[in-house]
């Protein structure tokens, strides 16, 4: 459940030092934000940031940046920051659809995608940040060697993702539907917000790790 709105999000983020404000001539140009050449992860649908900054806090030689839409929830992470700096974090507020806007051929090293809105409804299917039109989108975007990572505990939305990697012609290099019981996909696990409660209410986590095909 996303947050209500939070008058005053909107111009609150603006003023914000982690945000990232003009992505006009941004596209190719993130290595200059950070001031370095180290590889770039994102992670599409942040939330209020609890994955994305412990992950920025283990690998401080990787750039991590976060997109998220909603102005309520990207406040949160702000607020994070800025009670616990780390300078290896930017943040933007946008729209996934727009993705190939702001990063260019093979700049972004890594993608994660973590319980996103499964979009229940046949005719919105092209909105899951898993189906086949966005995997196109990351196709742009990621370097050869790059993956994309997804994890979720809705049983329809995984069985599509499974599908739209395989009609995007994408390779699945490992998959489970119980990560929390599977030693070799848990090595290393960095739990969400929702991954943390769902997993208390006892649901099943699935994650799946696709590649581009290799030419």
């Amino acid at each position: 459940m996303r947050l209500r709105n939070i008058p005053g999000s909107r111009e609150a983020i603006a003023q914000n030092r982690w945000c990232i404000q003009e992505t006009e001539h941004i596209k190719g140009q993130w290595h200059t934000i950070f001031g370095n050449q180290n590889p770039i992860h994102i992670e599409i649908g942040m939330g209020k940031g609890k994955f994305i900054m412990a992950l920025a806090r283990q690998n401080p030689h990787i750039n991590y940046i976060g997109i998220e839409k909603y102005s309520s929830v990207l406040l949160r992470a702000l607020q994070k920051m800025d009670a616990e700096p780390l300078e290896n974090i930017r943040f933007i507020r946008m729209d996934a659809e727009n993705i190939c806007e702001m990063f260019d051929h093979e700049e972004v090293a890594q993608i994660y995608l973590n319980f996103s809105d499964p979009w229940p409804k046949d005719r919105h299917a092209k909105r899951r940040l898993t189906s086949h039109q966005f995997f196109e989108r990351y196709q742009q975007i990621l370097a050869s060697n790059g993956t994309v990572e997804f994890k979720t505990d809705n049983t329809a939305l995984f069985d599509f993702s499974l599908e739209e990697v395989k009609e995007a012609g994408w390779k699945l290099d490992a998959f489970t539907r119980n990560l929390h019981q599977d030693n070799t996909m848990m090595e290393g696990n960095v739990m969400t917000e929702y991954e943390e409660r769902f997993s208390k209410m006892g649901n099943p986590i699935y994650k799946l790790i696709a590649s581009l095909p290799q030419k």
